[in-house]
């Protein structure tokens, strides 16, 4: 059997309705897991889990930033198939995107409602479906907690200081949890991403002249691909990443170096 094998575990992933959460989606499913496809949109959440198919996938419509709404999936999740063994917490908000660059405007002149989609989606949607799965994993003694963040939380963005601020928050909780959970056989760990190209960020891809600034702070010259990140996101899942806990690892072409 393949250390990367999922077969037997049930794999949930927010935000899985199209580009890197649809992947890691589909990566998962092929190495045996069942996969829990969740997404705002239902009818992305329903397309993918059908290409899934075979019966390996559930379509589980829910936003992450709603508490009640969390709790209500994954009780559906467990009466369907059993416990949560490893959740992705993928789903995510960088905000509008108006003439290809972030839209946010200076943050001396935002206020509380204006970092309210950042917060709940990106810190608070974390905290949400890692609480409600997590009292399984401790009670089996088993499980996985992936999380993918961006490197404007890990080195800062301009346009995104909010956001950068509510995916650094993700990692910092995530650090915490792998020291608390450890000792129940539960690992911890987040992917930080660069720029993928992703129907989130298409508007910003669309100009080459925009990609070709973008690629210069890149070592390797090209945007990356939701494959790139599915990759790593199954091996942290996978029993081939059982002594590994409370790191953070870049996904991002060279645009930041970890130490």
């Amino acid at each position: 059997m393949s250390l990367l094998d999922l077969t037997g575990r049930t794999v949930l992933v927010t935000g899985a309705g199209q580009g890197v959460g649809r992947q890691i989606a589909l990566h998962c499913a092929a190495h045996g897991a069942t996969v829990v496809v969740n997404d705002y949109h239902a009818e992305r959440a329903a397309a993918v889990a059908a290409e899934i198919g075979d019966g390996r996938a559930l379509a589980e419509r829910c936003d992450v930033t709603e508490y009640d709404d969390v709790l209500a999936m994954v009780a559906r999740v467990e009466a369907a198939v059993g416990g949560v063994d490893v959740l992705v917490n993928n789903a995510g908000n960088a905000g509008p995107v108006v003439d290809g660059t972030a839209a946010a405007p200076p943050f001396w002149e935002t206020g509380p409602k204006d970092w309210e989609p950042w917060l709940g989606t990106n810190f608070f949607g974390v905290l949400n479906v890692t609480r409600a799965v997590l009292p399984g994993m401790v009670e089996r003694g088993w499980g996985r907690v992936v999380t993918t963040i961006s490197d404007a939380g890990r080195v800062g963005e301009p346009n995104l200081v909010v956001y950068g601020g509510a995916k650094a928050g993700a990692a910092g909780f995530s650090r915490g949890l792998a020291k608390a959970v450890g000792r129940h056989g539960i690992t911890v760990n987040c992917v930080s991403l660069g720029s993928i190209d992703t129907p989130g960020v298409a508007a910003l891809n669309a100009d080459p002249a925009v990609v070709e600034k973008s690629l210069r702070r890149y070592v390797i010259r090209r945007i990356g691909r939701p494959d790139d990140v599915a990759g790593l996101v199954l091996f942290l899942a996978s029993e081939s990443a059982s002594w590994i806990t409370g790191q953070t690892y870049p996904v991002n072409g060279g645009y930041s170096f970890a130490v």
